[in-house]
C-alpha cells in the first residue's frame, strides 16, 4: 500500500515538474476575422506556420501598453480597436528572449492591412539621407526637410521616439 502511495506521489510531482506552458517565440499579426477594426495575434513557429496548441494568458506589450492576452487555439484578439492607420509595436518576452515586431497598420474602408517593418529600415533610411546630404552639399536643405517629414510621419502615426529606439535596439539584439 505504501508503494502505491509513493508511486502516486511520484506521478503527481513528476507531471507538475515536466508540465510547462508552451512558449511563443514567433507570432503573426493579422486583422481579426470579425472585421471589427481589431488585430489578431497568431502564435507561429519559425516558418510562420500557426501553432494551434497555444492556449491561456500571455503578456504582450502593444505600443507601450502591457496587457495579458488570452489565446485560444493559437489565436488572440487584441482588445483595442484602431481608429486610423498607425504604427503598432507588438512585443512578447519569455524565457527564450524578447520577440517583437513593428507593424504599420493601414486602415482603408474598414479593413486593416498590417505591414511588418524591418527595424533596420529605421536606421538605414535616415542614415542614407544624412550620407547624401554630406555627399552633395546642395542636398542639405532637402535632406533636412525629408528628415523632418519622416519624424513627423512617424510621430503622428503613433511611433514616438522611445518606441523608435526600442524597435531599433530589439532589432539589433535579434541580429546577434
Amino acid at each position: 500500500m505504501r508503494r502505491i502511495y509513493l508511486l502516486l506521489l511520484f506521478l503527481i510531482f513528476s507531471g507538475s515538474i515536466f508540465a510547462q506552458k508552451a512558449a511563443i517565440n514567433n507570432f503573426i499579426v493579422k486583422e481579426s476575422l470579425l472585421k471589427n477594426s481589431k488585430l489578431a495575434i497568431i502564435a507561429a513557429d519559425s516558418l510562420d506556420n500557426p501553432i494551434e496548441q497555444i492556449n491561456g494568458k500571455y503578456t504582450f506589450t502593444i505600443s507601450g501598453f502591457t496587457q495579458p492576452v488570452n489565446f485560444n487555439d493559437g489565436v488572440a484578439i487584441l482588445p483595442l480597436q484602431l481608429e486610423r492607420s498607425a504604427f503598432v509595436y507588438v512585443k512578447h518576452q519569455n524565457d527564450s528572449g524578447t520577440h517583437s515586431k513593428l507593424l504599420y497598420v493601414y486602415k482603408k474602408d474598414g479593413s486593416l492591412n498590417p505591414y511588418t517593418i524591418n527595424s533596420m529600415w529605421l536606421v538605414i533610411f535616415p542614415a542614407l539621407i544624412v550620407f547624401l546630404a554630406f555627399a552633395f552639399r546642395k542636398f542639405i536643405i532637402v535632406a533636412v526637410v525629408i528628415l523632418v517629414i519622416f519624424i513627423y510621419f512617424n510621430h503622428s502615426n503613433g511611433l514616438d521616439l522611445s518606441t523608435f529606439f526600442e524597435t531599433i535596439f530589439d532589432g539589433l539584439r535579434g541580429m546577434f
